[in-house]
């Protein structure tokens, strides 16, 4: 069984997103800035990748060229990876 297609307030409780494509001119910074204020408000548990996909699909498909379907493509993406991660292991010498 599937699971149950969340509405556009579970998905973005403060609406930053839905707002974000009524802004005009708004700008590709503006628009991840407004991502992140969003992405730290994902509730723990919570797939924010399936939560991105639902809205693109809310939002995306009717604005494919708007700034904030940019950033939310790109935050499917993966992860940056950076160097060392650290801890034990990696101050350890053979």
């Amino acid at each position: 069984m599937g699971q149950r297609a969340r509405t556009a307030k579970e998905l973005d409780p403060k609406g930053v997103i839905q707002d974000s494509y009524l802004i005009e001119g708004i700008s590709e910074p503006e628009c991840r800035s407004i991502f992140l204020d969003w992405a730290i408000g994902v509730p723990m548990g919570e797939d924010a990748r399936d939560m991105i996909r639902e809205l693109l699909a809310l939002h995306g498909d009717a604005a494919p060229d708007h700034p904030m379907t940019q950033v939310l493509r790109a935050g499917l993406g993966d992860p940056a990876r950076t160097g060392r991660r650290g801890g034990r292991r990696a101050r350890l010498t053979d």
